[in-house]
């Protein structure tokens, strides 16, 4: 019984996390581009609503939810748990609070904060933009591996643990 709970445990999770890279994989190979190739104005509006809309979204829950239960699961599985199935619980957990959560909050969210001061039409808010869209895509893309790789863990940690 406890063997399923943790098999779907990680099945979860993976799931999630790799919900959360498409998200993030979307933004890399896609949005960002369309929206550097606005006139500065109209793509700084709208990432700025982009980043307001984010805010109050399903995909805000699951990518904030996702941090308590790889760490919850990590916890049950320093008591509970040897081996492989361990290691990859614990590498899964690392992977998404480094590559995932700091960069997020360190990185991308700071950035966030800093272009929705500028009302799109400045000429300062013209030239943040160009670094903004470079610097900001470069961190999703770790974002975007680090949700993969995440999820890649926990598939694996399911596999070993069934």
């Amino acid at each position: 019984m406890i063997t399923n709970f943790l098999v779907l445990t990680c099945l979860s999770i993976a799931l999630v996390s790799a919900v959360v890279g498409g998200v993030f994989l979307s933004f890399s190979d896609f949005i960002m581009r369309g929206l550097a190739l606005a006139r500065p104005a109209g793509g700084i509006e709208a990432m700025q609503q982009i980043n307001r809309t984010v805010l109050r979204s399903i995909f805000l829950t699951a990518f904030v939810l996702l941090l308590p239960a790889v760490y919850g699961l990590a916890a049950y599985a320093l008591i509970r748990l040897s081996g492989p199935g361990q290691s990859l619980i614990y590498l899964g957990a690392g992977l998404y609070l480094v590559t995932v959560f700091l960069v997020t909050a360190f990185g991308n969210v700071p950035m966030n904060k800093r272009l929705d001061a500028f009302d799109p039409g400045d000429e300062a808010a013209e030239l943040y933009w160009s670094d903004y869209v470079r610097r900001w895509t470069g961190l999703n893309h770790w974002r975007t591996a680090g949700s993969l790789a995440t999820a890649n863990s926990f598939l694996a940690a399911a596999r070993e643990l069934a």
